[in-house]
């Protein structure tokens, strides 16, 4: 299938904005914007989401080819390295998506290397994961959707057969219950996904159809019908359904948020950081952070398809 005709326009709008927000952040990590005035909330060190803004970054420079961009793109990257000693399955968060898009460039790539060196090494044998770890808080030996994906091409760059134990792991924990939370179940789609295309595992591209929902854009939880919307599941979900050559899928979900979501200056509206009373298990358990927001996940991913479509890319470049 050749890219729709919106596909470009709406990538350069992304990547705009990411220009725009990079002048306006200077050096620290945006995480999400308010819908009305643009303005970020930001973080020092990046949280789990400073991958996501890393690799905006380099992805603005593959497009615009600009030395300075790639610089920025670069350096930004590299202040990633602090993570690399905390103890989180979050790294598949920071460090595949914040460097995989870096393509060849030997820094992001030794950078890769030692994250999944770290993510080998925290790997429990006894539980068959990289558990999800202190330093966001909660047990330290739980199975979290939000440590699945990118976790598992990391670690399988170091240690494939624990890459599988891990996502399989978390499947059998959730695939029979998945989470009510939409964005919880796009992070399950998008770990098997990747467990396809980085383990071969074609025995799971079944699961696929049980994580994704008939919503073009869900419901940040379906146990509150008058709720908001998350774009963000919606832009986890059309990446991931591009992997998995579900191409006709994919497009169908970013023409609606091209169309019904994307502002003219490249903000990803409506999109939901903590929706609904939670169950203790969920990043999307809270109260109602950022419900209707611009969000530097779902920006990074629905700028990640647009380019798959547009320059006809497959998901690792």
């Amino acid at each position: 299938m050749s890219a729709p005709e919106w596909a470009g326009p709406a990538l350069d709008a992304l990547l705009g904005r990411v220009a725009a927000t990079r002048d306006h952040v200077g050096a620290r990590f945006p995480l999400f914007a308010e819908p009305g005035s643009g303005e970020w909330t930001t973080t020092r060190r990046g949280s789990w989401t400073g991958g996501f803004w890393a690799g905006l970054l380099w992805l603005r420079a593959r497009r615009t080819g600009r030395p300075t961009d790639h610089a920025t793109a670069r350096a930004c990257a590299a202040r990633l390295a602090e993570w690399l000693d905390a103890d989180t399955s979050t790294r598949g968060l920071i460090f595949w998506y914040g460097t995989v898009p870096a393509h060849e460039d030997p820094d992001s790539g030794a950078l890769r290397a030692r994250a999944a060196l770290a993510c080998r090494n925290a790997f429990e044998p006894d539980h068959g994961v990289v558990p999800w770890g202190t330093a966001f808080g909660g047990p330290r030996l739980a199975a979290r959707t939000d440590g699945v994906p990118g976790t598992v091409p990391l670690l399988a760059t170091a240690d494939p057969a624990a890459a599988d134990s891990h996502l399989r792991r978390h499947l059998t924990v959730f695939t029979d219950s998945p989470p009510t939370w939409s964005r919880g179940r796009a992070w399950l789609l998008l770990g098997v996904a990747e467990g396809v295309r980085h383990l071969g595992a074609q025995d799971l591209a079944p699961t696929a159809d049980r994580l994704t929902g008939p919503a073009l854009v869900p419901l940040a939880d379906e146990r509150h019908p008058d709720g908001p919307l998350d774009t963000s599941a919606a832009a986890i979900t059309a990446y991931a359904l591009l992997l998995l050559d579900r191409e006709a899928e994919a497009t169908a979900i970013l023409d609606r948020l091209v169309h019904s979501h994307l502002t003219t200056d490249g903000r990803l509206l409506d999109g939901c950081y903590e929706w609904g009373e939670g169950t203790g298990t969920e990043v999307g358990a809270g109260t109602g952070t950022a419900v209707r927001h611009e969000l530097i996940w779902g920006s990074f991913f629905l700028a990640s398809a647009l380019e798959m479509l547009v320059e006809g890319l497959t998901a690792d470049g």
